[in-house]
């Protein structure tokens, strides 16, 4: 027969968790079903009376052309985010795997963007492409390019996505490098030995063996994305010119602090929310399954 093992109950491991719990509930619980309730609301822009409409706000969401809009320049904004930031830390990441002298020095340099603010980020590519003073709109003089992204949207969205993928190419950079040093190097030698090169030997074995990490930085490069790309959006562009870069998380601020639109921006925001955890979970539960561990 056999006898069950108990435990002395402790408040330790509560009183461990408790600071977590406590903010968690106070920064994204409360704030998320405030939103949540506020979106069913109507107020007018001083506070001063408030109407419960119900799904008023959600329907005139899907009826205003310029939030469908912000939809589509989400999602390629994303898509070229994720796939700039995550292909380049692929190649800096190969390179810093085989680098043997100054490996610590030539690491930490391409680690240091991470810890760069992103509104400090944005601040910088803006200095670099400002139209009469950024030396790299002046170099592009040379070459015939007439660089103005206070005027031209296609250029406004091509600097918003090159500032965002150069502040996120440092943390793909590191789980990376992670991944390729903890591939066994038995692994790459016998592929040499068999006279694989070095492009076959990543294409064949690197690559595959790092999947779960490429999976889990598409998640996470999709997340900050549609989120944590505010701060560059304000300091590059604010959302022009002709709303070009007004995205997702960009609107539901412009809306609701600049226009006074709290329920629409709830709304939004709302949305938002569950646009990210969808795709979260689809990509999980359908995508995961390609994805060999």
């Amino acid at each position: 027969m056999l006898k069950r093992v108990h435990f002395p109950s402790s408040p330790l491991p509560y009183l461990l968790v408790a600071p977590q719990i406590a903010i968690t509930l106070v920064f994204f619980i409360w704030p998320a079903s405030q939103a949540m309730y506020q979106s069913f609301l109507i107020e007018d822009a001083f506070g001063l009376s408030t109407e419960f409409v119900w799904f008023e706000n959600y329907e005139l969401l899907m009826e205003d052309k310029q939030y469908l809009d912000s939809f589509g320049r989400t999602i390629f904004f994303s898509a070229a985010v994720a796939f700039l930031s995550m292909s380049l830390a692929l190649v800096l990441a190969g390179f810093a795997d085989r680098v043997i002298r100054g490996a610590m020095v030539y690491r930490t340099l391409l680690i240091w963007p991470y810890a760069v603010a992103p509104v400090l980020a944005g601040a910088l590519w803006v200095f670099m492409f400002n139209p009469t003073l950024g030396i790299i709109s002046y170099a592009l003089e040379f070459v015939g390019v007439n660089w103005n992204h206070y005027l031209n949207g296609e250029q406004a969205m091509a600097l918003v996505i090159f500032a965002a993928a150069w502040k996120q190419i440092a943390y793909n950079f590191l789980f990376y490098l992670a991944a390729m040093q903890s591939i066994p190097r038995s692994v790459i030698e016998a592929a040499a030995i068999d006279g694989a090169g070095p492009m076959r030997r990543f294409i064949t074995i690197v690559f595959p063996l790092i999947a779960p990490t490429t999976f889990f930085l598409l998640v996470i490069n999709a997340v900050y994305a549609f989120f944590d790309t505010f701060g560059i959006v304000h300091a590059v562009t604010q959302g022009g010119p002709a709303n070009a870069t007004t995205i997702l998380v960009y609107k539901v601020y412009n809306d609701g602090f600049v226009g006074l639109d709290l329920g629409g921006s709830a709304a939004q925001s709302v949305i938002l929310m569950a646009l990210v955890i969808g795709m979260t979970v689809v990509q999980f539960r359908f995508v995961e399954r390609k994805v060999q561990y």
